[in-house]
């Protein structure tokens, strides 16, 4: 292969990479138009926001912790111990539920970040003990039962529309995505994460705190999975800690890897991640949709994953 050749195949691995999911959802939009019925109503598109919502809240999250060269498998359990938490709690007041249900995000952030950080366990392993040990606790504070949640304040970030017909939850994730934009794109933090994930060594050696940003890193994922815990409990109007954010961090890594965000590390793409997560959206519900089965569904989003994957192969030797 000449080096032209080669210089052309790595621009169309490139944009792939970067720019795929955009016409990827493009070409889902287009074709739901066509040949699905009832698709191109307020009501669906509502309904299609509100689904993927709590997805997008943790993949914001996800695609920072990557951006590190790490990963969170803890942020399902975390969301179930922050629905928990809010429910245990709700007696005390609307505010008062939702402060000590971020609280519990932010410690359990805090925990992996010290585990990665300081004593340099390895990420997947440091967050994989919190997978498993925070749905427990969860279960613990919610006595292993249903908790329905009555309060009105909490019960409107579920359903009430505001802007435009979208409901809160909609709007919170709409702007956390604008927030975590711009601490990435616009923030000394952002350049912080990205040189950690490029080279953590170099990133030590030119005297970046390396430590203290790797546990702002986690604690950030803890708070917004918290954020997604409150969201969800308020949409179901119930805490449920064996279901809440159940396997949520699939979807999460899924959206951050097809919206073009290296699992390697060293970058971020924050709007490709919420585009990731429309786009599977999408595609699940498309096949729903057209009758194929639960199944056969997440069978395709599978082949998704490993396409994506594929195409950042280079990356990640």
């Amino acid at each position: 292969m000449t080096t032209t050749e080669m210089v052309g195949q790595w621009r169309t691995e490139v944009t792939l990479r970067t720019h795929g999911v955009y016409a990827a959802l493009g070409i889902m939009i287009a074709f739901n138009m066509l040949f699905t019925p009832n698709f191109a109503t307020l009501s669906n598109l509502r309904l299609q926001l509100v689904q993927v919502t709590p997805v997008v809240i943790v993949a914001l999250g996800m695609a920072v912790v990557v951006a590190t060269g790490g990963i969170d498998l803890s942020v399902g359990a975390v969301m179930a111990l922050s629905a928990a938490t809010l429910a245990a709690v709700i007696d005390h007041g609307a505010w008062i539920a939702m402060g000590v249900a971020l609280v519990a995000g932010i410690l359990a952030g805090l925990f992996n970040g010290l585990l990665v950080g300081v004593v340099r366990v390895q990420p997947i392993v440091a967050t994989l003990g919190l997978f498993i040990a925070g749905r427990g606790l969860a279960l613990m504070i919610a006595g292993g039962r249903l908790t329905e949640i009555f309060d009105p304040t909490i019960r409107s970030i579920g359903t009430k529309q505001i802007i435009g017909g979208l409901q809160v939850g909609v709007l919170v994730a709409i702007g956390l995505t604008v927030i975590v934009g711009v601490l990435m794109r616009s923030t000394i933090f952002g350049k912080r994460v990205v040189a950690i994930g490029g080279s953590p060594q170099a990133a030590r050696t030119a005297g970046l705190p390396v430590r203290r940003s790797l546990i702002f890193v986690y604690i950030l994922s803890g708070a917004l999975a918290a954020v997604a815990g409150i969201v969800a409990s308020a949409r179901s109007g119930a805490s449920d800690p064996s279901f809440v954010g159940l396997l949520i961090e699939l979807s999460a890594i899924t959206a951050v890897v097809v919206g073009g965000t290296s699992l390697a590390g060293g970058e971020i793409r924050v709007a490709g991640t919420v585009a990731g997560a429309l786009l599977m959206q999408l595609i699940f519900a498309t096949l729903i949709r057209h009758d194929l089965s639960d199944a056969d569904a997440r069978m395709v989003q599978a082949v998704i994953i490993v396409a994506a994957v594929y195409i950042q192969r280079d990356r990640l030797r």
